[in-house]
């Protein structure tokens, strides 16, 4: 089957990028996925019902140097999309997680998994508006538990609600994680958030897009920064669900 080749003008040059959708169909991407951001790449993938050769032929195509780097797409409001792009080099395997939009001439970086940690990108509220956005493209995942799943390694949110850690597990199964066992792999991915805990999110008087309280987090100035107020503006409402 003949791959289709992505092109992001603002990415990386030199990098061969190839849509990674059609992985999605597997419930051993979805656990290697998660494992590779924000899990532990050695759990044992038979307890998640993922058979174990399977899920190692996944990690090993997410992390080849040698082979075309896959990109998922996330398509939402106003023409805006989210990316996940693996991005393998000799020597580093990272996830690369940014927001693009065709009119602005650069990207919008949310953060990146790896060698190079940098988070969170998104709170609780953008990522199950992302989840569940209505989107005008072809291209991209179309499936709300999918789109969930894709982003959750980037949110990081000291007020998420009571009923998160239930749609990250359901959301587990439906893309085809063992029953039993995603009720345990949602609370160690949404985490045990404080009262008093970090990060937090909040708009200021310098954009309508909030920004995060971590100085990990490249939202801890506005996303794509340097877009103009209109743009800005049309980002917002987009990550609120207004767009």
């Amino acid at each position: 089957m003949a791959l289709t080749v992505v092109h992001i003008p603002e990415y990386l040059e030199d990098c061969e990028l190839v849509a990674g959708e059609d992985l999605a169909r597997e419930p051993a991407f979805w656990l290697a996925h998660l494992m590779l951001t924000v899990g532990d790449p050695s759990e044992d993938p038979e307890r998640y019902g993922v058979d174990a050769s399977v899920y190692e032929e996944m990690v090993e195509r997410l992390s080849n140097p040698e082979e075309p780097w896959p990109v998922l797409r996330v398509p939402f409001q106003g023409g805006h999309t989210a990316y996940a792009v693996y991005a393998n080099f000799d020597d580093a395997n990272n996830v690369d997680f940014f927001i693009r939009h065709h009119e602005w001439g650069r990207l919008g970086y949310l953060g990146q998994c790896g060698a190079d940690e940098a988070g969170p990108g998104l709170s609780w509220a953008e990522l199950a508006t992302l989840a569940e956005a209505v989107q005008n493209s072809s291209e991209g995942l179309t499936d709300s538990s999918q789109r969930l799943l894709l982003l959750l390694p980037m949110l990081g949110d000291a007020e998420m609600p009571g009923e998160a850690r239930h749609m990250v597990a359901q959301a587990l199964i439906r893309c085809g994680i063992r029953f039993d066992a995603a009720d345990e792999l949602a609370t160690v991915l949404v985490g045990e958030q404080e009262a008093d805990s970090e990060p937090r999110w909040a708009v200021t008087t310098d954009s309508p897009i909030a920004v995060c309280s971590s100085p990990y987090s490249p939202r801890h100035i506005p996303l794509a920064l340097g877009i103009t107020p209109s743009q800005a503006q049309a980002l917002s409402d987009a990550l609120d669900g207004r767009g």
